[in-house]
């Protein structure tokens, strides 16, 4: 839309301007170097999915990086990184934001984040054949029962709190807890609905474990450097004004995910 283009590149105009007086903003570094450096971890589908084989990635989070890049005229650089030093990436420097991570007291400690945009809730998993041992959260909750989980990962730090008595193997990425699953190492595994949906439509042998309700409701936002108000303020008024526009909308449903 016309109106939504005119309000891109106002928004554009005013905070390079106000960038180019403020040296030290990443928005200044952004635009000077015409790079948009992006931490992405590449295993969290479908928000970012990384092909081996050629080292290019895919997803939700690829597609609204990729459209905030063109919108500020400049290229985008995905730059991998894990979930335990997601954080310290941002907060060192080495990319200028995150894709979608999980907004945390912890977190917020050391980084700061943009408005949310989407909002996800976790759910356990495991395969057909052991899915009639379980019938609730508790029953995970079992000494004879090996949950898998990514290490580094907010979900690691749940998985430890919900199963304290079960046996809990965290995996070093890019493995991933539902590898462990499927290779019947371990029985069960914790994600959010929007990569638990993607992954049994995947693997047929992946089911949901009956629970009466999902647990740890979370908004996702972009991790951005916590002392760089400049660029906060630019990124949170680029979600606003292209959340106007429909694009995060259409984004989600073409990755099939609900807002």
């Amino acid at each position: 839309m016309k109106f939504t283009k005119q309000l891109l590149m106002l928004a554009s105009l005013t905070f390079a301007a106000i960038g180019s007086v403020h040296a030290d903003s990443a928005l200044k570094e952004i635009l000077d170097s015409g790079v948009l450096k992006i931490g992405t971890t590449g295993d969290f589908n479908p928000m970012s999915v990384r092909d081996p084989a050629n080292n290019s990635y895919k997803g939700y989070d690829i597609d609204v990086m990729t459209q905030l890049a063109a919108d500020m005229g400049v290229e985008v650089e995905f730059v991998p990184t894990d979930w335990k030093t997601l954080v310290n990436g941002v907060v060192a420097g080495k990319y200028h934001a995150t894709g979608s991570a999980s907004i945390s007291p912890a977190r917020m400690k050391a980084a700061g984040f943009s408005e949310s945009y989407l909002s996800v809730q976790i759910l356990p998993f495991t395969t057909a054949d052991k899915v009639d041992r379980f019938d609730g959260w508790d029953s995970i909750n079992q000494a004879d029962v090996k949950v898998a989980t990514t290490l580094g990962t907010t979900l690691e730090k749940s998985t430890r709190a919900w199963f304290p008595d079960a046996s809990i193997t965290a995996m070093e990425a890019p493995a991933r807890g539902y590898q462990d699953v499927l290779s019947g190492r371990s029985d069960v595994f914790v994600t959010s609905n929007l990569e638990g949906a993607t992954l049994t439509a995947k693997h047929e042998n992946l089911v949901p474990v009956p629970v009466d309700a999902a647990r740890a409701p979370a908004a996702l936002a972009m991790l951005l450097p916590q002392d760089d108000q400049i660029w906060i303020n630019y990124v949170n008024n680029w979600i606003k004004i292209r959340k106007l526009s429909g694009f995060f909308s259409e984004t989600a449903a073409k990755w099939g995910l609900a807002e």
